[in-house]
């Protein structure tokens, strides 16, 4: 079960399209749409209502800027998402989720398919966004985790193919001094 504000977004009567709102999604690899960078910014509030072009304008603006890349395509808004690099692409998608201003935003691997300068970008985003929102990060990558979480949970799979909590603590807790003996050798790197 998941919960979102105590309450299980797979129970009945729940709006997907309100949860889709609350909950920001990043995947690994970009995904900008095939469309303009304006209208993958506005998709979501579209969808949502909003028509009138300055409040669209608004969003866009914001958005772009908190995801640190207004600065970079102010001036080429009508240009495709595809026409930007690969970190670029992930801060439009990240502001893309941000457009719907959503409660909680997941990241799944972020930054996995990104150079190390694009990597610090969107690690810095990272700080920065955690200051508004909720943001949950998927990483393998244990240094990083160590750099932008406040909280780690490890999580492991077990024979059942069932994913299972096996420790939640404070993210130097778990990287100094973890109670559970997995988690101390995931994080000590004799597995995975």
């Amino acid at each position: 079960m998941i919960t979102l504000d105590g309450e299980n977004i797979y129970g009945n009567g729940v709006d997907a399209v309100d949860i889709r709102r609350r909950v920001g999604m990043v995947f690994q690899r970009p995904n900008p749409f095939p469309k303009s960078i304006y209208e993958n910014i506005t998709f979501g509030p579209k969808l949502l209502g909003v028509r009138r072009k300055a409040d669209l304008d608004e969003i866009v603006e914001s958005s772009l800027r908190g995801a640190a890349l207004w600065d970079e395509v102010k001036d080429k808004l009508n240009q495709s998402g595809y026409s930007l690099s690969g970190g670029q692409q992930q801060r439009l998608c990240i502001a893309r989720a941000l457009a719907v201003e959503p409660d909680v935003v997941l990241m799944d691997e972020p930054a996995s398919a990104l150079d190390p300068i694009s990597t610090l970008k969107i690690e810095e985003l990272m700080h920065v966004l955690a200051k508004e929102y909720t943001i949950i990060i998927v990483t393998h990558n244990m240094q990083q985790a160590a750099r932008v979480s406040d909280f780690t949970a490890m999580m492991m799979i077990d024979e059942n193919r069932a994913g299972r909590m096996i420790e939640y603590d404070r993210t130097p807790q778990i990287f100094t001094n973890p109670k559970d003996k997995r988690t101390e050798a995931y994080v000590t790197g004799r597995f995975g």
